[in-house]
């Protein structure tokens, strides 16, 4: 089945939500080289902050205004979990310092973007 077969759900036609999942790849990208004893640590904490902004956005998107604005403000929190990550991977010299300003970039996209969301639901 092609990918332009299938029904959409109403929240994957928000920008912010696919901005979201291209983060997501870019933490899963960012972290594959990451040392192994990371794995358990901030190679997963990172990976779940990252998910977590998506995984907000769609599941507040079914709900009443007031539930999607809390699952909003969930995704805000996990976006910025993801600020102490890109930075913590930072300073352990985990990543570049251009990788470090790209992922605070798009986070403060995503910000941005969450916000007028809410700001539009309200």
């Amino acid at each position: 089945m092609a990918k332009e077969e299938f029904e959409k759900f109403n929240f994957e036609n928000l920008l912010v939500y696919q901005k979201a999942l291209d983060y997501v790849d870019f933490v899963y990208i960012l972290t594959f080289k990451f040392p192994k004893e990371e794995v358990f640590g901030l190679t997963s904490q990172f990976k779940r902050a990252s998910n977590s902004i998506a995984l907000n956005i769609a599941e507040g998107s079914g709900g009443t205004k007031n539930e999607f604005i809390n699952f909003i403000r969930i995704a805000y929190r996990s976006m910025k979990e993801c600020v102490v990550c890109s930075t913590l991977s930072y300073r352990r010299k985990f990543i570049t310092e251009k990788q470090y300003m790209e992922s605070r970039s798009k986070l403060l996209e995503i910000a941005k973007m969450l916000s007028g969301l809410k700001n539009s639901i309200k």
